[in-house]
């Protein structure tokens, strides 16, 4: 029997108290440590809740959040971009128009890329001369 013909195996429910940083991670397929760096960067949108023995305990919520930032990290977009989108997010209602700005802006970024990187290499600028900049003497 082939790996393909089994069916995935759903994840387990969430426990009530929320998830330790190890099956947070597993549910989200990123490292503990990079669960720990974005939390401390700033990439989450609400604190992550502790026990009172300081562990982390991560919630449905946040699992959906840290999602979303490994999908935009994968884009391309710079932390800074995904701190201001979680900043704006976590401020709540009232702000959907910039954050569609720096979302469309940032696909506009993704597009120059892509077609950059679809240019025939005898056609990309290979130094100034053919750049069109002036070189420095």
């Amino acid at each position: 029997a082939s790996s393909a013909a089994r069916p995935k195996a759903r994840p387990s429910a969430m426990p009530a108290d929320g998830a330790t940083i190890a099956e947070a991670a597993r549910r989200t397929g990123v490292s503990v440590h990079t669960l720990r760096y974005y939390e401390r960067a700033g990439l989450v949108v609400s604190p992550v809740e502790r026990t009172s023995g300081g562990r982390r305990r991560h919630r449905e919520l946040d699992l959906k959040w840290i999602a979303i930032c490994t999908k935009l990290r994968a884009t391309g977009m710079p932390i800074k971009g995904i701190r201001r989108y979680a900043e704006l997010v976590a401020a709540g209602p009232g702000n959907e128009a910039e954050r569609l700005a720096l979302l469309e802006a940032h696909r506009a970024t993704c597009s120059r890329s892509w077609w950059r990187s679809r240019e025939p290499e005898d056609h990309r600028p290979q130094d100034r001369r053919l750049s069109g900049k002036p070189r420095r003497r």
